[in-house]
């Protein structure tokens, strides 16, 4: 049976569609834009914001986590990097400005990879061809046995926690 019209049946919505790069580029311009808002607050000199909400309340933080969670985003992939950042901190507790920046940077240079012409499944399997190289080395060189370390690094890591 053919379909009818989508307007006669009331399904069709007022809009359109978008689809490939478009919508690619979009997501990438998202997630850069809530990494542009806290990229300058990263690090012991970063830069306060001050976050005025709908009642008129002011905040003045440079904690990332903070400034997030008092965004309204609506864009999904933006909500993501919000959501990664929240996640972040639940767990660690600290560096959610930074997987912000890292997430959305490895975004808009994979948006670029794709612009040259490699194909997105080959971009996402060299992201994960690093990854394990990163996990790897990380094991290998930078993780010390604790067993191994004097009561004066122990004493020293307990003051800065």
């Amino acid at each position: 049976k053919k379909m009818s019209n989508p307007a006669s049946t009331g399904l069709f919505i007022n809009g359109q569609r978008e689809t490939g790069q478009d919508v690619r580029v979009g997501n990438v311009t998202a997630a850069l834009a809530v990494a542009n808002i806290v990229k300058t607050s990263l690090g012991p000199v970063g830069l306060d914001k001050m976050l005025v909400d709908d009642i008129g309340d002011v905040l003045i933080t440079n904690d990332g986590a903070t400034i997030l969670k008092s965004l309204e985003v609506e864009h999904p992939a933006a909500r993501v990097l919000v959501d990664l950042a929240n996640l972040q901190d639940q767990e660690v507790g600290d560096g959610t400005t930074s997987v912000v920046i890292i997430a959305s940077e490895l975004l808009r240079r994979g948006n670029d990879l794709v612009k040259n012409g490699i194909h997105p499944t080959a971009i996402i399997s060299g992201y994960r061809t690093a990854l394990k190289a990163a996990v790897s080395y990380i094991k290998k060189e930078m993780v010390v046995n604790v067993s191994t370390l004097g009561d004066e690094h122990l004493i020293n890591a307990a003051k800065t926690s």
